[in-house]
């Protein structure tokens, strides 16, 4: 088991969110609400608006997301769907615990793992710097779901 933390189209509420819960990929289990304990850049970008997260520690904002308990199954599906390695970089985050269903509570923290990129243009840097993604929000960049590219 490991813990994973999303913060962009896998949140619920969010396009992608129905993977999260396809026992056909896997076991996965919603454990609370965190954010990353270092600032990071999270931008949209790309021609299909997709939220991604720059691997630049330390520069950013701190990230608001999900952390799920997820199986082998679910790991490897993921980085499967996340592009992993390529587009994507599976790398391990320390994030602060702001709602823990059971155990942890606020302001503890727990080891996740994150889908973020070390791989980008280099305007990506540039771009505004989100603290919380939402595929409605007010940026107005409207997230293109891969069933329409």
């Amino acid at each position: 088991m490991a813990h994973v933390f999303v913060y962009g189209t896998l949140k619920r509420g969010q396009p992608n969110h129905q993977v999260m819960l396809d026992g056909a990929h896997g076991w996965a289990a919603f454990r609370g609400r965190g954010c990353t304990a270092e600032p990071y850049p999270l931008v949209i970008a790309g021609e299909h608006n997709i939220p991604r997260l720059l691997q630049l520690p330390g520069r950013g904002r701190c990230v608001q997301g999900e952390i799920y308990q997820v199986d082998e199954e679910m790991l490897r599906f993921l980085d499967d769907f996340e592009g992993c390695p390529d587009m994507y970089q599976r790398t391990p985050v320390r994030v602060r615990v702001l709602e823990w269903e059971g155990g942890a509570g606020p302001g503890d923290s727990v080891q996740c793992f994150v889908y973020s990129t070390a791989t980008y243009a280099p305007e990506w840097v540039h771009l505004p710097y989100l603290d919380s993604y939402d595929s409605e929000g007010a940026h107005g960049l409207r997230y293109n779901p891969r069933e329409n590219r």
